[in-house]
């Protein structure tokens, strides 16, 4: 954690709480707890009380836990427990929706008094008893009663988005679960509902990070659930210890996540300022002695004559003189109002290889896309994707050499950085080629900081046409350099560190 800059990752920290909490590391034990091995005689009578008032049916005993299956070792008051070993899965404490299919829609009615609700997965992941609008009649539920919830009830996201959980509040009305839901009644005075709450999420958390293909499914069958989660069960008075202390800390780590937005936020906020200040001339005092800004045009206007003279680039139209309405504040005299398009060479553009042809991607050439190009984060030295030298030769991409600039022109229109890799780009991206007598640096903090009016009916963005006809402000190349140096101790001082861009 980087207490500096509040940087720090939240979910990390709460599965290393989780963690310390299930090896009994969280909380000391107390020696005048009822150990758990007591508790595992109490939950096994009742078990057979159930049987006998045919509450449930008699099931075949789970296999013994071995040495192998123990991940770690727990305090002598715990132990290792089947989930099937603690909850009965006939008496509803873990059980799949009426007949392991979904609700026939012919058994819906509207709703009335006399009716009872279906709750859904929507119920579980959005954690309130008002999602859906589904019922049945009194006769339907009474066939289905075995499906039935009540308060203090769990119930577990079991398709699709798998996993989530909700502890059904004191006014939830009668009703059942569908097939994509799973409930667990727990006798509270044998298991907390929040502690296995904590210990379902690590549970959850850890087979969600080894999860491949169809394994996180896999894991909420019945039978799965029932012969292989294995967790550590401690008593019961420790139980509510660690609920109670996991819930202080996650209620702090909102605190600081909180705090670390609003820091984000402010961080934002003057970096805007000070990229504003810079932009108005505000930022360094202006030097008479510097080359004013109009001989600078003038040496890029050659530049780009000799360049199409000998034929490196094409010529292109002049752009339109800039009317003093576009001009939107007042600059130093040393300076220029410029289009974007008088201060470039060129634009290179990008392009995707065929996603269904394999032999272009996971190569060694690195592909940047809009994911790659971050607010106010200046440099790129790495992608998340790749191409091979097949998928660059038969795609409208480019290979852009390092330190060019690159902008993206759809999705995040506004977004530049420095490419600091040879790297090809991909067609919602744009390299900018800059003369040699401007500082490409002043461009890319000051291009981060202006506004793009977009198009688009489905996804928006900005023509090469208007990224050209942008109008930026133009200091003296002396300036520029004194600009960007300034704007980079100002954002270091920010970060709270002593990191630069080279």
């Amino acid at each position: 954690m980087k207490t500096n800059t509040l940087e720090f990752d939240a979910q990390a920290l709460r599965e290393k709480i989780l963690d310390l909490a299930m090896r009994g590391k969280l909380v000391p034990q107390d020696p005048n707890d009822e150990p758990a091995s007591v508790l595992l005689e109490k939950i096994k009578a009742e078990k057979e009380q159930l049987i006998k008032d045919k509450k449930i049916k008699k099931s075949k005993p789970l296999a013994p836990i071995t040495d192998d299956e123990r991940p770690f070792d727990i305090p002598d008051s715990w132990e290792w427990v089947r989930l099937g070993d603690v909850l009965s899965l006939e008496n509803g404490a873990i059980r799949r929706g009426p007949f392991g299919s979904s609700l026939k829609k012919a058994f819906f009615v509207p709703k009335d008094k006399n009716t009872y609700k279906v709750y859904e997965q929507g119920n579980a992941i959005n954690h309130t008893i008002d999602y859906g609008d589904y019922y049945i009649s009194q006769e339907k539920y009474n066939e289905l009663k075995s499906f039935s919830v009540r308060p203090k009830d769990i119930i577990i996201s079991g398709a699709g988005t798998i996993g989530k959980t909700y502890i059904l509040p004191p006014d939830t009305p009668d009703g059942v679960i569908n097939q994509a839901l799973i409930r667990v009644r727990l006798n509270d005075n044998l298991i907390t509902n929040e502690f296995f709450l904590l210990a379902f999420q690590q549970k959850v958390s850890l087979l969600n990070k080894k999860a491949k293909g169809t394994a996180i499914k896999n894991m909420f069958s019945i039978a799965h659930m029932k012969n292989d989660l294995i967790w550590a069960l401690p008593p019961l008075e420790e139980q509510s210890r660690i609920a109670a202390k996991i819930a202080q800390l996650f209620a702090l780590l909102r605190k600081v996540e909180s705090s670390t937005q609003q820091y984000a936020k402010l961080q934002t906020l003057l970096k805007s300022k000070v990229l504003d200040l810079a932009m108005r001339g505000k930022l360094v005092e202006q030097d008479p002695h510097d080359e004013p800004a109009s001989l600078l045009l003038e040496k890029i206007k050659a530049e780009k004559e000799q360049l199409v003279k000998e034929g490196k680039i094409k010529k292109s139209k002049p752009l339109p003189p800039i009317t003093d309405d576009e001009k939107p504040f007042d600059i130093p005299d040393s300076w220029e109002w410029v289009r974007l398009g008088d201060v470039l060479l060129d634009t290179i553009g990008g392009g995707t290889p065929s996603k269904s042809n394999s032999k272009f991607w996971n190569g060694e050439i690195p592909w940047i896309s809009v994911k790659d190009v971050h607010k106010y984060e200046y440099e790129i030295y790495k992608t998340k994707d790749f191409i091979t030298k097949l998928g660059l030769e038969n795609s409208s991409t480019n290979m852009i050499e390092a330190n060019t600039l690159i902008v993206v022109t759809r999705m995040a229109v506004g977004r530049i950085a420095i490419n600091k890799i040879n790297a090809c780009i991909n067609q919602d991206l744009r390299a900018l080629i800059t003369s040699k007598y401007f500082y490409k640096k002043y461009l890319l903090y000051i291009y981060s900081n202006l506004t793009f009016e977009t198009s688009g009916i489905t996804v928006k963005g900005i023509t090469i046409s208007k990224l050209l006809n942008t109008i930026i402000p133009l200091p003296p190349l002396i300036e520029q350099k004194k600009i960007v140096q300034r704007i980079m101790r100002l954002f270091t001082r920010l970060r709270g560190n002593n990191e630069s861009i080279d």
